[in-house]
């Protein structure tokens, strides 16, 4: 048996990738895409028929190019995860525009038309997740369409404060980053983590410990691997969502992987509702979160301001 079919026991698995052909080959559940998977998918060939149709459309209406673009890559979003649900049997997460994390009224704005556009292609609600950064805003934004029946998948989460915000606005899902919050402390430290001390992967353990002994409802899903040794580190957290590199790893190593996330244990007594100042105030103490989320947020931003540009020269041309 291979590692990831033995993870398989243990962990829903996710792909952390919009490219349908990997996708195809390692049948996850699920499958996640961000502004950054979707400027790689852009280029990929699988997607280019999709593309000019969804281009064509866009010429033949009135509007400025740059206009045209912002919308485009909405629509491709949704084109090319309306192709990855009809590959994997669960759920797709698509991402609200990063420049949008910090207003809460237009990420619904944003959400719901994510939303139309799925459905005008008869993919439903309940194969979708609306993908917000974990900002105050986004996680606010969150409660709002998780109470219309729109499930959420908030990204970039880096704090207990973040985590616990989002438990208590009963977001379906949380994406807690592992490599990038090892990568922080490489970087401070100058020091090399064994899987069982990396920061990243006791981030993400404690948040699933949270969880368990919250007896909240919302789903963890470990995110942003570097290794196979931190994927294995995390056996029996809910949900983890890897990249085709690693999938290709853990594929091809034979193995029986061991739990490393304890099952579900009893309830216990909840935190109060972490309130906006509380909020604040906690993530901005943890050094780390606070610089993660903002380059994160930064990051996604500019791949998407690449991906309009690359989509505005495209519908300027003549095919």
């Amino acid at each position: 048996m291979s590692q990831l079919d033995s993870l398989r026991h243990h962990s829903l698995v996710v792909a952390d990738t919009g490219d349908l052909s990997a996708i195809r080959r390692y049948k996850p559940q699920d499958a996640t895409t961000n502004p950054s998977l979707i400027l790689k998918a852009f280029e990929l060939p699988d997607y280019q028929p999709l593309i000019d149709t969804e281009l064509a459309a866009l010429r033949a209406q009135s509007g400025g190019r740059q206009a045209q673009a912002e919308q485009a890559v909405d629509r491709l979003a949704v084109a090319m995860g309306s192709e990855i649900a009809r590959v994997v049997p669960g759920r797709v997460s698509t991402e609200v525009a990063a420049r949008l994390s910090f207003d809460e009224e237009a990420s619904v704005r944003k959400a719901h038309e994510l939303i139309e556009y799925y459905d005008q292609r008869g993919v439903g609600r309940d194969r979708v997740l609306i993908k917000l950064a974990s900002t105050w805003e986004g996680i606010r934004a969150a409660e709002r369409l998780e109470r219309e029946g729109i499930q959420c998948n908030l990204t970039l989460l880096f704090s207990d404060a973040q985590a616990q915000a989002c438990f208590d606005a009963g977001v379906f899902l949380v994406s807690p980053f592992v490599g990038r919050v090892t990568d922080w402390y490489k970087k401070e430290t100058g020091q090399k983590y064994s899987s069982e001390e990396d920061p990243g992967v006791q981030f993400v353990s404690g948040v699933c410990q949270r969880v368990n002994q919250g007896g909240y409802d919302t789903v963890v899903m470990g995110a942003s691997f570097r290794t196979t040794g931190q994927v294995l580190a995390l056996t029996g957290c809910p949900r983890l969502t890897i990249s085709p590199a690693l999938l290709e790893e853990l594929a091809g190593t034979q193995g029986e992987v061991t739990r490393a996330i304890a099952e579900e244990g009893g309830q216990g007594a909840r935190p109060a509702p972490i309130g906006e100042p509380e909020f604040r105030w906690g993530h901005n103490q943890n050094a780390m979160a606070n610089e993660k989320l903002a380059e994160g947020i930064r990051r996604f931003a500019e791949d998407q301001a690449h991906l309009e540009a690359l989509i505005a020269e495209r519908l300027s041309s003549s095919h």
